[in-house]
């Protein structure tokens, strides 16, 4: 089955306006997220009852704990891995 690109030519130039596919992230310290190989996937965070923090791994490599994230927001951000250390905000989508 062929996947349909939204998005053509050179991608690290283009910016990614609309997401195609979403999928729960489980955090974790040793496992990117998955179809990240070529792209990073913006995320949503659902809930942070236990705690506003989400530490990532940027497109770029560098890695990064966001602080202070509210429930129901979207980082616009492009992100590798989303880590289990550090990161406290759960119900994370990763969206592509």
């Amino acid at each position: 089955m062929s996947k349909l690109r939204a998005v053509s030519g050179n991608m690290h130039a283009e910016p990614r306006v609309f997401a195609h596919d979403a999928k729960d992230v489980t955090p974790s310290d040793t496992v990117d997220l998955p179809d990240t190989e070529t792209r990073g996937a913006c995320l949503y965070i659902g809930d942070v009852s236990g705690g506003t923090d989400v530490k990532v791994t940027m497109e770029g490599g560098s890695e990064i704990v966001f602080k202070g994230v509210t429930a129901g927001s979207f980082l616009p951000i492009l992100v590798t891995r989303v880590w289990a250390t550090g990161t406290t905000a759960t119900e994370i989508r990763a969206l592509y």
